[in-house]
């Protein structure tokens, strides 16, 4: 009798030579389901495969020992062995784990299992989460961690196979596997042909050529963002959808009902839970597709809000739902019982917003300009304001286009409300900050004010106080000189006032500015900068690094759910006449806007030290903590965020440095490389020349880069989405829309400025039936699912064997709670008058955690909404 010990030494495995051995499996999986209900009918049809013997096999693939059939070095295969008792296991009624077990015949030639291939027999597919191999001889037990999607055999060409949770760089890769890691990237690449399915795993780069459908009218054109100099983009996934029949150019679309069937990998699509609460919320927001009849249910004035009473009801009071035959459609697109409910036609469930918080305790704090300027430091677009360099503000428009666009503020517009300085002083001293939307949008004047939307370029200056508050001191608004922008521009400067009409006057200078600060951060601080920035780095990663790699395991936490949300917004939020058009002031040329803007992005200037130094918000300083000196010391995003980004970068290096012992091994790694050089050739294929990449060659650059990549993707997205609702669910804090222009003297509606200063603020800001669709839209952008994964958090605590990343990852965590609670007590520290300011609302954005909702709140590991 031999006798061989578990790797634990805590268990003895006997057997005799020769004789035939059982080694169990324990099978996690989850089988189909249509978001919560049950597929019956799949669940019977899988029933009866297996009864046909149609069964779920697995075989073993060994790490250590070759198969001597093969033509080149392959791991040798174990016997198929089955999943047991499908048939007769009870499984949950509604989307859960279910446990199977299997029993594999173990050879012992097989030595130690590196990988296993599944076979699926069935009709249908199933969501395979985990494999755990039981008294594997000289091992113990070995996981495998596969959260992927197993479609039936006939849907693949390549076999389906899994790893076990060890991690190998590609030289370090067990020679019988090496063929199986390479052969299984290549399948993730494709060929780029094809229209792509639902069970196919490719990941492939496309241009923004699908927001566009030229057949119906030349309303719906949208320039193809990407692949040229007028209009580069970052790249998007490719679905293969075939050519638009009337311009080849573009690619089809699928009508707006079939939006959640949208191709992207199945694996990166939204877990059922996911789905689940984004269509129960998505559809309380379907007034895109009710506009017409909408307007003819509200009240006297069907395009206004009659006073700010009437938004306050959205909240206290609510909106009855009108009966309309076009919500039973959506019904029987969507048959689930709670999605129904939601969509009652009896008029008894009115719509009802919660109430934003920015009013929560104090229903006008919104109107000072205190709580204005806080709202630039710790608002929902803490990353645009900058200090001011010089005076007066210059462009760096070309004069030869564009004539002078340097600002017409003087100083007899602020000396007075320096503190005694003079200019020159206050700029040297740091005293003085700038919120400068002129030159991304004078550009675009003209043609946006030929719409519906009536809006100036703004320039607010402002002074930075003793007690670290700022203070507005004026608002230039500007436009196109009237005989030709190469003329300059045309500009007023306003101050501020708190009485009369010039009080009203100001009051609408700022509503300029927020109009102008809410469309340039949805569409550049939020969409570009966040979601499309990073996809090419999600579709470079799966295409280039293999699940084994260890900067696959780091970054693929920070890709959950991207490639899904970013689908499902060209398909119905950024497409022409899409939800983005109807609701930022740009509207058409929203998405030509962010690729013009895109030119200046620059990736290592993502990472918040470089961002705070460009602006000027912060110096280098190694007395300081984080090595930066903040100029405004008061800065929430900033000092809550430079905490949040040492925290990743210690991790990162922790992580990197465990298997990269020097620059050489980043240079020899062959996988990293590829991935590198795709990333910037073709998923920012339109920038690849800039010279500011780093050329990945040193531990430093890794470090650096991949620190970047998990700021954006999970902090830098939290500080600027899931303020939205708590911020801009109140319209007149953030409109997202102006009307008109200010009204000139001698007309009714200046005298209006004086007589009627609501309704006269409420006429210029954004209409009342595109409100309350922002509204509806910005509700569910700012809700977490109830499957939400936060920073510091992994979906399996099996995701590595090797024993010191999974401690460095637990000091990460940690670390993240030391920085919640130094943030609950800053919060509470009356010092730090802009964390909460006049409308008592703490600054959260960066708390690392949340509950499941409308918390205001959380860092997700990803941008997954």
């Amino acid at each position: 009798m031999d006798s061989i010990t578990g790797e634990n030494g805590d268990e003895r495995m006997e057997y005799e030579m020769g004789e035939s051995k059982k080694i169990k499996g324990r099978v996690v999986l989850m089988k189909k389901n249509f978001l919560d209900s049950n597929d019956i009918k799949a669940s019977v049809v899988d029933r009866v495969d297996e009864l046909l013997g149609n069964k779920v096999s697995l075989e073993l693939i060994s790490a250590v020992n070759g198969d001597p059939k093969a033509k080149e070095l392959r791991g040798k295969l174990g016997k198929p062995a089955y999943l047991e008792d499908w048939i007769t296991k009870i499984t949950p009624l509604t989307a859960n784990d279910s446990e199977f077990y299997v029993t594999f015949d173990w050879d012992e030639e097989i030595g130690v299992p590196g990988a296993f291939i599944i076979k699926n027999f069935h009709h249908n597919e199933f969501y395979l989460k985990t494999l755990t191999l039981e008294d594997v001889p000289c091992h113990g037990q070995i996981h495998f961690i596969c959260n992927s999607w197993v479609y039936p055999v006939k849907y693949y060409k390549k076999d389906r196979i899994f790893f076990t949770n060890q991690t190998y760089l590609p030289s370090e890769t067990p020679a019988p596997l090496r063929r199986y890691r390479e052969e299984e990237l290549v399948n993730l690449r494709g060929d780029g042909t094809g229209k792509l399915e639902e069970w196919d795993r490719i990941y492939d780069y496309a241009y923004y050529n699908d927001l566009g459908e030229p057949a119906k009218g030349s309303k719906y054109v949208c320039p193809i963002l990407g692949g040229s100099a007028e209009f580069p983009y970052p790249r998007r996934g490719r679905t293969g959808r075939p050519p638009a029949e009337t311009d080849p150019r573009y690619e089809s679309r699928l009508p707006l009902l079939k939006s959640l069937n949208i191709y992207v990998p199945r694996d990166e699509r939204f877990s059922h839970l996911k789905m689940s609460d984004l269509v129960a919320y998505g559809l309380k927001s379907i007034f895109q597709f009710l506009l017409p009849e909408f307007r003819a249910q509200f009240d006297k004035t069907p395009s206004e809000f009659d006073s700010l009473e009437d938004i306050l009801d959205l909240y206290e009071g609510g909106i009855k739902l009108p009966d309309f035959p076009f919500l039973n459609n959506i019904r029987k697109e969507i048959p689930l019982e709670t999605v129904k409910e939601l969509l009652r036609t009896d008029g008894e469930r009115p719509l009802k917003f919660p109430m934003p918080q920015v009013i929560k305790e104090d229903k006008s704090a919104w109107r000072t300009d205190e709580e204005f300027a806080r709202e630039m430091l710790a608002g929902l677009n803490p990353v645009v304001i900058c200090r001011l360099q010089e005076f007066p503000p210059t462009s760096k428009l070309d004069p030869k286009v564009y004539g002078n666009q340097t600002s017409s503020m003087t100083e007899e517009h602020i000396t007075s409300n320096l503190d005694g300085l003079t200019i020159d002083k206050a700029i040297k001293n740091g005293k003085l900050f700038i919120l400068d939307h002129h030159d991304a949008l004078m550009p675009y004047l003209n043609r946006i004010n030929a719409t519906s939307t009536k809006i100036y370029a703004t320039r607010t200056l402002l002074f930075l106080n003793k007690d670290g508050t700022l203070k507005p001191l004026a608002i230039e608004l500007s436009l196109p000189n009237p005989e030709g922008g190469q003329f300059g521009a045309v500009s007023k400067v306003y101050t501020p006032a708190q009485h009369g009409r010039e009080g009203t006057i100001w009051q609408l200078a700022k509503a300029y500015v927020a109009v102008n600060d809410s469309g340039y951060h949805q569409l550049i601080c939020h969409w570009l900068n966040t979601h499309a920035t990073m996809e090419p780095f999600v579709i470079a990663t799966n295409r280039q690094l293999s699940v084994l790699h260890p900067i696959y395991k780091l970054l693929h936490p920070h890709f959950r759910d991207t490639m899904n949300i970013n689908a499902l917004s060209r398909q119905a939020l950024l497409n022409s006449g899409g939800l983005l058009e109807k609701t930022v002031f740009q509207e058409k040329y929203a998405m030509e806007m962010s690729a013009v803007i895109y030119k200046d992005w620059v990736f290592p200037q993502q990472a918040l030290p470089a961002d705070l130094i460009k602006r000027g918000m912060a110096v280098e300083d190694s007395n300081s903590p984080h090595g930066l000196r903040l100029l405004i010391e008061d800065y929430p995003y900033a000092a809550d965020g430079l905490e949040i980004w040492s925290a990743i970068k210690k991790w990162v290096e922790d992580y990197c440095s465990f298997y990269y012992k020097s620059d050489n091994m980043v240079q020899k790694d062959s996988e990293l490389q590829s991935w590198w050089k795709e990333l910037r050739e073709k998923g920012h294929g339109d920038k690849k020349d800039e010279p500011w990449w780093p050329v990945m060659q040193t531990c430093k650059e890794l470090i650096d880069s991949c620190t970047i990549i998990i700021w954006v993707a999970s902090a830098l997205h939290a500080a600027v989405n899931f303020g939205q609702y708590p911020y801009g669910g109140y319209p007149p804090n953030r409109p997202a829309m102006s009307r008109r222009f200010l009204p000139e003297p001698g007309t009714p509606e200046y005298d209006e400025l004086e007589l009627n200063p609501e309704k006269a603020f409420l006429k210029t800001i954004t209409a009342q039936l595109q409100s309350i669709l922002g509204i509806s839209l910005v509700e569910i952008l700012s809700r977490h699912s109830s499957d939400e994964i936060f920073l510091g958090q992994r979906d399996t605590p099996e995701w590595t064997t090797d024993k010191e990343p999974m401690k460095s990852f637990e000091d990460f965590g940690e670390k993240l709670a030391e920085i919640e609670e130094r943030i609950m007590k800053m919060n509470s520290n009356s010092k730090w008058k802009n964390r909460a300011g006049p409308a008592k609302m703490p600054y959260t954005l960066l708390y690392p955690t949340s509950e499941v909702g409308l918390t205001g709140k959380g860092i997700p590991n990803s941008i997954s909404i």
